[in-house]
């Protein structure tokens, strides 16, 4: 049975930041899944963006990569010039990219705390001007913020994270309100405890922060990176061309539940 129309980005260019690994990698491979010509970014290096490719490449899926920081106003303006130029317009854009560095607040330096909000905050904003640009002059396109559970909640050692989530969550319905008149749609994905690499360590029997996320989450799991794919279909397809301004959280239940009784 073929995909129904509703859902098939054939024709389509997205771009998606911070997608050389984890769960932006998996959000892309959804998109090239549905027919997308993808396109990802990362700051760090050229040898970990191809490194990535070849991981797109040995699932089956053709992906371009390019080598930028979204916090840096002239590369961004610089590269989404040379994606419109040589590649394509973006239709639809995954703010992806962001860090995190724990500590409690009152011992959280500046510097870390100004790194954090510049990424996961300041950078969607200077990431999606030049972008949102061309879209307000075409009259279309997809922005989907990459969110957090902590848009919605605080928790010890990650104070700057949730400001700037918070910060993002607001920040997406901003750009919904003054973008809608031009048929652009702008949406949230909120993920909730995923298996990554880098949960790996917590992901073990016994640990209690892995018995907290069990039994914190009503699904009774954590998420797979796959588990976001369909979010992200949807929100960057026509099924979702009347939704704006919503963050669609992807967590097994956690936000609709005060937890399980203690004697249970």
């Amino acid at each position: 049975m073929a995909a129904h129309p509703l859902f098939d980005l054939s024709g389509k260019l997205a771009l998606v930041t911070g997608a050389t690994h984890g769960l932006g990698m998996s959000i892309a491979m959804g998109l090239a899944s549905a027919g997308a010509k993808v396109l990802i970014s990362g700051h760090s290096s050229q040898e970990k963006i191809q490194a990535a490719l070849e991981v797109y490449e040995a699932r089956g899926y053709s992906v371009g990569g390019y080598l930028f920081d979204v916090c840096d106003e002239s590369q961004v303006n610089d590269t989404v010039a040379s994606i419109e130029a040589d590649v394509g317009t973006i239709d639809i854009l995954i703010n992806n990219a962001g860090i995190i560095k724990r500590s409690p607040l009152l011992d959280t330096p500046l510097s870390d705390w100004e790194a954090v909000i510049k990424t996961d905050l300041t950078g969607v904003f200077t990431m999606t001007k030049p972008v949102a640009r061309r879209m307000v002059q075409r009259s279309g396109g997809k922005i989907i913020n990459i969110c957090s559970m902590m848009s919605e909640l605080g928790r010890d050692s990650v104070g700057a994270y949730a400001a700037a989530k918070g910060g993002l969550k607001m920040l997406t319905r901003n750009m919904a309100t003054e973008w809608a008149r031009y048929n652009i749609q702008v949406n949230g994905i909120g993920p909730g405890y995923f298996a990554t690499a880098q949960t790996a360590p917590l992901r073990v029997a016994g640990n209690p922060f892995n018995e907290f996320i069990l039994n914190r989450t009503p699904a009774g799991r954590w998420g797979d990176p796959a588990d976001l794919q369909g979010a992200a279909i949807f929100l960057a397809s026509k099924a979702s061309d009347f939704v704006s301004g919503q963050i669609l959280y992807v967590d097994g239940g956690i936000l609709a539940t005060i937890g399980k009784p203690l004697n249970e």
